[in-house]
């Protein structure tokens, strides 16, 4: 089982939004998974973890790991910005963190 579920990452977002003003609050596993994409992006590309221990894990588990821990905040959009985000763009980015996410099991149950 992965740890945080994706329920219990969303709770531990809304609870560090409602801290702060500008974060947006988190309904849909769909914009969870946006945001940890792209933060995993960042990542590859060459962002500092803002973590501890980020040593030789994932981009996405350091991902998931920044949301949890409230190190990343979620900042809503502005309304171009929505205006341009496809239903086709976020199943790309479902696909895709589902294809990682897959490749990260199977590559952990052959060490």
């Amino acid at each position: 089982m992965i740890h945080p579920s994706y329920t219990e990452l969303i709770q531990a977002i809304n609870n560090n939004a409602e801290e702060d003003d500008n974060t947006m609050m988190l309904n849909s596993r769909y914009s969870l998974v946006l945001a940890t994409s792209k933060r995993a992006r960042q990542l590859i590309a060459g962002a500092e973890p803002l973590v501890d221990g980020a040593a030789g894990k994932k981009p996405l588990a350091i991902a998931i790991d920044e949301l949890y821990k409230g190190k990343v905040k979620i900042v809503a959009t502005s309304e171009e910005e929505a205006e341009e985000t496809t239903p086709a763009a976020s199943e790309e980015a479902v696909e895709e963190t589902a294809e990682t996410a897959a490749e990260e099991t199977t590559e952990e149950n052959n060490q």
